[in-house]
């Protein structure tokens, strides 16, 4: 999508969210370990000039849709911006952030962005463009700020369940390392232009995968291509990024005990199986 972000802070109510400008983007912030699978596609970011549009379809996948100037010839089509990347082109703000981290997606896993277009166009087809179905706001917040978690130890997804947070981030620092638990893909572009202003406190919207890494994200796209998830918003798992171990300065017990970020569970809500 490439609707202004919104804020993913934890605290206080959602607002629009400005990207500061390029030139006082600290560097350090791509070695973010957010920014992990992206590494070969960094510079796009990280140089001291923003990419050309035709910079950004020669990273492209060939079978993927071409990346195309937003402007005002551009959307004389009278388009949703969901149907014109059904037919190819994908509606681009030069020198913005937002757009250029939704491009960089695109490039690592076109499969799973390709699944929520088609979901998307689906949805409007059925209902047109004037209302939203709690599946495209699904569809939308998982495209903005979803992350893929693989989970081999059904023991922490149950802390996870919990909302009991010292345990899966402190007490279990561990597993975070040796494959009981990981964010495997950051697929939302939105929470890759938060993360370029220090210290930001994040919340990932997950898909859970259980089981081997290996095959994550194609089985998630997958699922979301068939129509078998994403029906509502309420089968994202929130994941307070900075709680990650290695993800935050000045991790401890003091640091997961702030309820303002590490919500406890809400009375009533229960999670959807993992995939």
């Amino acid at each position: 999508m490439t609707a202004p972000a919104t804020d993913a802070h934890a605290g206080g109510g959602r607002r629009r969210f400005v990207a500061p400008p390029r030139e006082d983007v600290d560097a350090a912030s791509f070695r973010h370990p957010l920014f992990g699978e992206y590494g070969d596609l960094l510079d796009l970011a990280a140089a001291a000039r923003w990419p050309e549009i035709e910079a950004l379809n020669a990273r492209m996948p060939a079978s993927g849709p071409r990346f195309a100037r937003q402007d005002a010839a551009l959307l004389t089509d009278g388009l949703h911006y969901e149907e014109r990347i059904a037919r190819g082109r994908i509606a681009t703000r030069p020198e913005n952030w937002h757009d250029l981290f939704n491009a960089m997606v695109w490039m690592r896993h076109p499969a799973l962005k390709h699944a929520l277009n088609r979901q998307q166009c689906r949805h409007i087809a059925r209902m047109g463009t004037s209302e939203r179905s709690p599946a495209q706001q699904a569809l939308t917040q998982f495209d903005e700020t979803g992350v893929i978690v693989q989970v081999s130890d059904p023991s922490l997804l149950d802390l996870w369940d919990r909302h009991d947070w010292t345990a899966l981030f402190h007490a279990n620092a561990e597993r975070w390392h040796d494959g009981g638990i990981a964010a495997v893909a950051v697929a939302g572009h939105a929470l890759m232009e938060q993360v370029l202003v220090p210290a930001r406190l994040l919340v990932g919207k997950c898909l859970v995968v259980l089981g081997d890494p290996a095959g994550a994200v194609a089985r998630v796209a997958a699922s979301i291509a068939a129509g078998g998830i994403l029906a509502a918003p309420s089968e994202l798992r929130p994941l307070p990024l900075a709680g990650i171990p290695g993800w935050h300065a000045g991790q401890g017990e003091a640091f997961y005990a702030q309820e303002g970020y590490f919500r406890p569970l809400r009375e009533g809500r229960v999670y959807p199986p993992p995939l």
